[in-house]
């Protein structure tokens, strides 16, 4: 009996649905990430609940970047798409955190 594989052809390439699901999560949990400890730095109110928040959410974020982005395309993706796991790191992680941050930044020069 055949498995029928689950890579199907997307706009990402031949990443399997389960594998874009990863990439939307953790794109949105990067910007949110960003945006909360930019949000954090920038108010200036360093109190024990609000630094414990912002180191327990990077060490959160640490984890799961490199459990379910990196681990996860090094073993079963990588030689299916070609692409470096580092690579996939920064682009679904560290240039939405980034972005998370600008956001913010934009946010306040608004006002």
């Amino acid at each position: 009996m055949n498995a029928i594989p689950d890579f199907r052809e997307t706009g990402f390439g031949k990443l399997p649905l389960s594998a874009l699901v990863n990439l939307v999560l953790a794109v949105l949990l990067s910007a949110w990430s960003g945006f909360f400890t930019m949000d954090f730095l920038l108010s200036g109110i360093y109190t024990w609940p609000r630094s414990s928040r912002v180191v327990t959410l990077t060490c959160a974020v640490i984890i799961l970047v490199y459990e379910f982005i990196y681990k996860e395309h090094q073993a079963r993706h990588a030689a299916v798409t070609g692409i470096l796991p580092l690579k996939m790191v920064v682009y679904t992680c560290m240039i939405p955190y980034m972005l998370g941050t600008l956001v913010l930044l934009t946010l306040i020069n608004l006002n």
